[in-house]
């Protein structure tokens, strides 16, 4: 199968370029890029040098059509909402990286990004790309919205409680730390590394739009309103997300109880992990212990006294919010073992 990344010059384009060179079962063909046009891969990426001899080339859809079954879209927000549907039109598979087919409604849109959804119709056939939660949907898929980085992180460690029904559903605090790749390749003045360095900075304490696909998922597996107050943190790392979700019990619940919950829904999982030691210095999760690879690491600490439960969950923002969910994708859509070129274990010490 021949794949293509149409807009291959940002983190996520060289993090799919990585995954995809020596995926067994498909053919990298197609890596464009407006500005880059004609410059090898390894200038822009210098770890893919001695990997390939792929040159950038223009996003003109007729040679993309020719010489692509699939294509991932890796663009910043809004870039891919027009060509898209040019691209459907030609039969070829899309995994949108961005934000622009993630959500459902599309006043969700005017809402959280302040722009109108022109293509309201392929938002009821897109489908949103954790496979925990959409495996079966995912293999007949023609078009998949994949998740933000920080909205996976948050969605998989609270999913089975919101499923289980044992949580308040207007009571959840997600508390999200996140590395400074998450905010892309071009750098503003507050991600700059001379602001961002030895500090925490708290941004879009109250509006950051990833809240609108958290709730769209979590809603999906309840009859009850699910409300999440969701804080993203700078912090002082290149790649890699914790997110510490806070909820309150309707009842009290055993340690031995919560593990029920999550290892009923996950304990298939090839790429989830469950995080919750007495020995070692990471005994719960924490996201450099996930750099490089697919696996998101879950745990969780009960506080008895306020009935509250405490879960974390780690990712690599680039991978498994990102690059590495979209291969997993790609790999249910095609028929491949889900986990093919996705086998990596991470680094340590790092």
């Amino acid at each position: 199968m021949k794949v293509g990344v149409i807009g291959g010059s940002g983190y996520v384009g060289g993090e799919l370029a990585r995954l995809l060179l020596p995926h067994p079962e498909v053919e990298l063909t197609t890596v464009t890029s407006r500005s880059n046009v004609g410059e090898f891969l390894f200038t822009v990426h210098p770890n893919l040098r001695g990997a390939t001899q792929l040159k950038f080339t223009p996003p003109n859809i007729s040679q993309i059509s020719d010489n692509c079954d699939l294509v991932f879209t890796a663009m910043p927000h809004g870039k891919s909402l027009e060509l898209v549907p040019q691209l459907m039109e030609t039969g070829i598979k899309i995994i949108d990286m961005g934000a622009d087919y993630r959500l459902h409604n599309p006043a969700d849109y005017d809402k959280w990004y302040n722009w109108k959804h022109t293509h309201p119709e392929l938002l009821d056939e897109a489908v949103y790309g954790i496979p925990e939660l959409h495996r079966e949907e995912i293999k007949n898929a023609k078009l998949i919205g994949c998740p933000g980085c920080m909205s996976t992180a948050t969605i998989l460690g609270l999913a089975p409680l919101v499923k289980a029904g044992v949580i308040e559903k207007n009571r959840i605090v997600a508390d999200v730390k996140i590395g400074s790749s998450g905010a892309g390749q071009k750098p503003t003045i507050a991600s700059h590394h001379p602001e961002r360095a030895g500090g925490v900075r708290p941004y879009n304490v109250v509006t950051h739009r990833h809240v609108a696909e958290v709730e769209q998922e979590l809603n999906l597996l309840t009859d009850e309103k699910v409300t999440v107050c969701f804080t993203p943190h700078a912090v002082n790392m290149i790649r890699g997300i914790l997110s510490t979700i806070h909820a309150f019990l309707k009842e009290p619940q055993s340690t031995k109880d919560i593990w029920k919950y999550y290892r009923s829904m996950y304990q298939n999982e090839h790429f989830i992990r469950f995080v919750k030691f007495k020995k070692g210095p990471y005994q719960l999760p924490n996201p450099k212990i996930t750099m490089g690879t697919n696996y998101v690491d879950i745990g969780f600490e009960l506080d008895p006294r306020t009935r509250r439960i405490i879960a974390f969950s780690a990712i690599d923002n680039l991978m498994r919010g990102a690059s590495g969910q979209g291969v997993q994708c790609m790999n249910i859509m095609l028929g491949f073992e889900e986990t093919t070129g996705l086998e990596c274990q991470g680094y340590h010490p790092m």
